[in-house]
């Protein structure tokens, strides 16, 4: 006689995500950037000039670092950015963008102290890179390393409106580009041989890439090594450029020739081919006005999420998803109207997302909030 046996497995259900936001601590003054520095804790960037610490339970009384005396804050000004070397365990080394007191763009390199993991020695400062800003906006302010393990640095195009002085389709000037540095193999800095204009009469080596507005943050997918960018529209629309990881850097992605997909200066006729499109797009429409760039989660938590590449508005305090289809297609959907000014997203060294209110300085951890429902199959032997 065979003798037959009924296995029941417990299958996840695909059904779609109920995303939330789940409160994690409140207390920060201002926060414009989160980041790791490959363990438990996230650092939290306060405009002002701090970097504090929540290390899971608590935000640390003590700063992280405050250099307050250093930075002019207020508007668009300020401590803007903060990113861990990858080697960070062994050589305390650490870069933050901020806004100087005359107002320029500053890149520095401090360490940990060497005798506290949760504060930084205050004098280890060292200049990295300064930019000339001719005006108060538009300083970007992005810090991140690649997967490369090069300094990625997001600059505005100096600011004013519509670009006064065409920096960003100007390859001789830094602003309205991502910059690509190497901070290992020389003090301060040198540029990788493998950057896009080293060998362009005229161009600052230092390019990755161009023609950007105000990049408010942006972000590699930790899985693929994908760019993803947010770029702040001047009146009308918002937009999400990509980067693949095969780039080789050199892409223009049009400001101010466009904004968005649309011709902007000058106002017919601007595209030649040569300009890179924003995969997403938005109005201005319902009091949207100013894009803040995110995350693909990559987290365990919420594994409906892995992929989904996580954008707000500043001011209508909507958040965004965008994930690829099997073919390849990305499409974004409105996920959360979370009635605060979005003022940045992080990832923890797990991947999980997390967003901040600027008013209110709460700390939100993204989730996925509905039940894995399993169902039942039948596998006979």
């Amino acid at each position: 006689m065979t003798l037959v046996a009924l296995l029941i497995l417990a299958v996840t259900s695909q059904a779609d995500p109920a995303v939330a936001l789940q409160p994690v601590v409140s207390g920060f003054s201002s926060p414009v950037s989160i980041a790791h520095a490959g363990d438990s804790r996230l650092f939290v960037v306060e405009q002002a000039g701090t970097i504090r610490i929540y290390d899971g339970t608590r935000i640390l009384p003590a700063p992280f670092l405050d250099i307050r005396s250093l930075v002019r804050s207020g508007g668009e000004q300020g401590l803007l950015g903060l990113a861990f070397h990858p080697r960070y365990q062994e050589n305390g080394f650490f870069y933050v963008n901020y806004t100087d007191v005359r107002g320029d763009t500053m890149i520095a390199r401090y360490r940990v102290s060497a005798t506290d993991p949760d504060r930084a020695d205050p004098g280890s400062g060292q200049q990295v890179l300064t930019v000339d800003q001719p005006f108060t906006n538009h300083n970007g302010g992005q810090l991140q390393f690649g997967p490369d393990r090069y300094l990625y640095i997001g600059l505005g195009d100096g600011g004013s409106g519509d670009d006064p002085g065409n920096r960003a389709q100007n390859p001789g000037e830094l602003l309205g580009k991502i910059l690509r540095i190497d901070v290992d193999a020389s003090v301060p800095y040198s540029v990788p041989p493998s950057n896009p204009f080293v060998s362009r009469s005229g161009a600052r080596p230092e390019i990755w890439a161009a023609g950007l507005r105000n990049p408010w943050r942006f972000s590699f997918d930790r899985l693929t090594g994908d760019l993803w960018i947010a770029d702040v529209g001047q009146g009308s629309f918002e937009e999400i450029d990509f980067q693949p990881a095969m780039s080789i850097g050199g892409e223009n992605y049009g400001w101010r020739r466009m904004e968005g997909t649309h011709c902007h200066i000058p106002s017919s006729s601007c595209n030649d081919g040569s300009l890179v499109l924003p995969v997403i797009e938005y109005g201005h429409g319902g009091g949207a006005c100013s894009v803040t760039g995110g995350y693909v989660y990559r987290g365990t938590r919420s594994p409906r999420l892995n992929g989904t590449y996580f954008y707000g508005d500043y001011c209508t305090g909507a958040i965004f998803g965008a994930v690829r289809d099997a073919t390849g297609g990305l499409t974004s959907r409105r996920l959360i109207d979370s009635g605060f000014n979005v003022s940045t997203f992080g990832e923890d060294a797990a991947g999980e997302v997390y967003v901040a209110n600027y008013r209110n300085g709460f700390l939100f951890r993204i989730v996925d909030t509905a039940p894995l429902s399993p169902r039942r199959r039948s596998v006979r032997k």
